[in-house]
């Protein structure tokens, strides 16, 4: 074998390396490379700011929940979202939760609402937090904090709104599309094979039964019933009065104090400024999380961001490829 087909094998061989090793540091990147760096370099797993200055050891944490309450994995604690990360909230308000320098939390909602399930569980971790810590949890509503929005505030010990926040719309949807009339104009018919009679329920290939109907209503009626029994619960408000309030309307903030919905009219500065007061917090630091993954990992994911993120990702089809078209049961504000 002569000296250039040993060159050419020797540069194919690191070629072969270097793809390798490619791949292997996006899969690493993709799976939970953020934590993995900050674990092997003491970094701390979420990363605080600071609002107010003040004791170091008698703080107030402010938690956000900005947009659609939806759970959409763990990818955007990785490179980074604008939108709500559901585990990373839960990961939050646990963490102000054991955190013994804590002494109160806030949680800033600018939401229309989202999931049933995700919904129920930030109101059960809020309960969580208040029995099993003793921390008091108040509530800052922003432009919105409707349906799910409002879920997951009946628990707080003070709910507090601006005058101008959209909140109520009480209640449980869920929709689909029917398509059948426009199917059978274009000459597209669904063939469908099924193990029972109502496997196709909400198929948008076919007109609705009123079995079908039923059994969808008493699905949103147990749902409706586990809403009202959270308001009734958490505001200590007779369940006729919930019922009567909880129609599905909107309501501004100012509406809602004069329903009993939320006990005070202000901002996120107005709920910092009644916790110091109403908890003897008035020399606390007032800080915020801001994400997860501080120190040498969120360092690298951040500079790979650019680098590693596909077209696809950046148009979100990877996301919309992911979702499931099927019909489910929301506490969503929808216009």
């Amino acid at each position: 074998m002569n000296a250039k087909r040993w060159i050419a094998i020797g540069i194919a061989a690191f070629l072969l390396a270097v793809s390798v090793g490619f791949q292997t540091l996006i899969a690493v990147i993709n799976s939970n490379f953020t934590e993995a760096i900050d674990s092997a370099t003491g970094g701390s797993y979420l990363r605080e700011e600071i609002i107010e200055d003040g004791d170091m050891m008698n703080r107030i944490a402010v938690l956000k929940v900005e947009g659609t309450i939806q759970d959409t994995g763990k990818e955007a604690s990785l490179l980074g979202s604008d939108t709500y990360n559901h585990t990373a909230f839960l990961d939050q308000l646990e963490q102000a939760g054991i955190d013994d320098t804590v002494g109160g939390i806030i949680i800033e909602v600018n939401s229309p609402g989202g999931g049933v399930v995700e919904s129920a569980e930030i109101h059960d971790k809020v309960v969580e937090v208040q029995e099993e810590y003793g921390k008091p949890v108040y509530v800052s509503m922003g432009n919105m904090a409707a349906s799910g929005g409002y879920y997951l505030s009946a628990s707080a010990n003070k709910i507090v709104a601006h005058p101008a926040t959209i909140t109520g719309s009480i209640g449980v949807i869920m929709s689909t599309l029917n398509y059948a009339e426009l199917a059978d104009k274009i000459g597209i018919k669904e063939e469908v094979i099924k193990s029972a009679e109502h496997k196709d329920i909400m198929s948008g290939a076919r007109e609705m039964t009123d079995e079908e109907r039923d059994i969808l209503q008493s699905i949103i009626d147990d749902m409706y019933a586990d809403f009202v029994q959270v308001i009734v619960d958490g505001r200590g408000m007779p369940e006729d009065k919930v019922r009567e309030l909880g129609d599905g309307r909107i309501y501004s903030g100012k509406q809602a104090l004069e329903n009993g919905l939320v006990d005070d009219l202000g901002d996120l500065e107005d709920t910092i400024a009644m916790m110091k007061k109403d908890q003897g917090l008035e020399s606390a630091e007032v800080f915020e999380y801001t994400g997860s993954g501080f120190g040498m990992g969120s360092f690298w994911a951040t500079a790979a961001k650019d680098l590693f993120v596909s077209d696809s990702d950046l148009l979100g089809i990877k996301e919309l490829m992911g979702k499931s078209n099927s019909p489910e049961a929301m506490y969503l504000y929808t216009e």
